[in-house]
């Protein structure tokens, strides 16, 4: 049975969750954003002295990796690497896009859609990853800027579920009737908790001295085929 803390950070939501053998204990989070610095701290120490008065250990620690706030994710990075050096226990690394895929297919499943969480950057940029209903990568993470033509060819073929704080300025810009768009889907740290356990029984650590966030930092505008083409 693994002990593990979970800590999300990536976006103007803060969260932390206390596991034991894959089911949520405990749990705090902030919607109210930039304040992570002053809360995970203080959530850390009531999970903490959660585990202790259930008489329990902690295993490990597993952080949402990124790509997200470039602040966010430092200050949760750097609490799990000093949490695990301190205790002597492993790190475990959860990528933010396959967070709320998972999330996203848990709670709100359609069936042959494709997932798309999206990580708000600025203007019309998002971090984006493809997933299908299984979890299984269809594409890679990557620093989008979006156009109506950024996802025509999945589009295309299959209804495409696009979620996360990055979704809702791409409404009026993604017009497929294939476009689905899910509210309310946020990357928490009580969503890591079957995720965490896996990676832990599979022993999927991280090295707690290297270990740095995923920053998704470039951009690839998309070029529309008439003008690839040469049509004006």
């Amino acid at each position: 049975m693994a002990c593990i803390l979970n800590i999300e950070t990536s976006t103007n939501v803060c969260s932390a969750a206390l596991a034991i053998d894959g089911n949520v204990a405990w749990e705090q989070t902030s919607y109210e954003g930039h304040s992570h610095a002053t809360l995970l701290g203080v959530y850390v120490e009531e999970a903490l002295r959660e585990m202790h008065s259930k008489g329990h250990k902690l295993d490990a620690v597993a952080v949402s990796s990124g790509p997200g706030s470039y602040t966010g994710l430092r200050i949760g990075v750097s609490l799990a690497k000093g949490l695990c050096f301190g205790f002597g226990i492993p790190l475990i690394s959860i990528p933010t896009l396959e967070l709320l895929a998972y999330t996203a297919i848990q709670t709100k499943p359609i069936d042959g859609a494709l997932y798309c969480p999206m990580i708000d950057a600025r203007r019309m940029e998002v971090y984006a990853a493809l997933f299908d209903g299984q979890l299984q990568p269809v594409r890679g993470a990557q620093a989008d800027i979006v156009t109506e033509e950024t996802y025509a060819d999945t589009l295309a073929s299959h209804p495409v579920c696009f979620f996360g704080d990055g979704a809702e300025k791409c409404k009026a810009v993604i017009t497929s009737p294939h476009a689905r768009f899910l509210d309310g889907i946020y990357p928490l740290a009580s969503h890591m908790a079957p995720l965490a356990e896996k990676a832990y029984a599979a022993k999927q650590f991280e090295d707690v001295a290297y270990f740095e966030p995923f920053y998704l930092k470039e951009f690839q505008a998309t070029i529309a085929k008439n003008k690839v083409l040469g049509n004006h």
